[in-house]
């Protein structure tokens, strides 16, 4: 099963300083079709203005996600972090028994990025946060893992779910393959390009969940960049 999610069907808020989509329900973008998949409890593709952004506020029992697309993101919190984020790299936020934090675009552009909550496997412990580059020349044809929960991804950033964020960078005409484990929850959205999944043309910030038990082939038909999180 591979359900398409358009851009133009998400969520939409515009602040003025923050043009947020919604891929699932999200502050007062209320659908009950789209409360969540799996694990994964919120998709926001938001451009923040220059010079502007999320002052601090609180966060427990999630596992955040950053992936910034283009510019760059400036976090702080309440356990002394502070770190810039650019466009390609992640950062990862475990709010655990509960953090405080800011997101602010200190740069000339807008910046754009997807925050991508996740559920933890269980609740509590400490919170922590953590950002690292990844080479883009590490995900070229295939997906890289960014951020995980198992032990075995060394290289990735920790989370606290049963889950992978992953990345690829997909040239027009080539075609790469993820397989989804039975009782799994996955969702890709393209960053940028165009690409069929199975066939199924999706453009750029078009979301697409893709059920358990199943092997979905992805062709790009633009040069892509794509982000996919797959969860229990």
């Amino acid at each position: 099963m591979i359900e398409k999610r358009s851009f133009e069907s998400l969520g939409h808020a515009d602040h003025g300083w923050l043009n947020a989509r919604h891929h699932f329900s999200f502050a007062n973008y209320y659908d009950p079709s789209r409360m969540g998949w799996g694990a994964i409890r919120v998709w926001n593709d938001d451009e923040i203005g220059p010079n502007s952004g999320f002052p601090a506020h609180p966060h427990r029992d999630m596992e955040i996600i950053t992936y910034v697309r283009t510019g760059a993101i400036t976090h702080k919190d309440s356990m002394g972090n502070e770190g810039r984020t650019g466009a390609g790299d992640v950062q990862v936020m475990s709010a655990g028994t509960g953090v405080r934090h800011a997101e602010y675009n200190l740069e000339p552009e807008t910046t754009t990025l997807f925050q991508i909550w996740i559920e933890p496997k269980r609740t509590g412990g400490s919170p922590s946060w953590g950002a690292k580059p990844f080479p883009k020349s590490d995900r070229t044809g295939k997906f890289a893992v960014l951020a995980s929960g198992f032990a075995e991804d060394t290289e990735a950033l920790p989370i606290r779910a049963d889950a992978r964020v992953l990345g690829a960078t997909v040239k027009a005409g080539e075609t790469i393959t993820h397989e989804v484990g039975e009782g799994r929850h996955a969702y890709l959205v393209p960053a940028t390009g165009a690409i069929e999944i199975d066939g199924e043309p999706f453009k750029a910030r078009d979301g697409a969940a893709i059920g358990g038990g199943q092997t979905v082939t992805i062709k790009a038909i633009e040069d892509a960049e794509l982000v996919l999180v797959d969860s229990e």
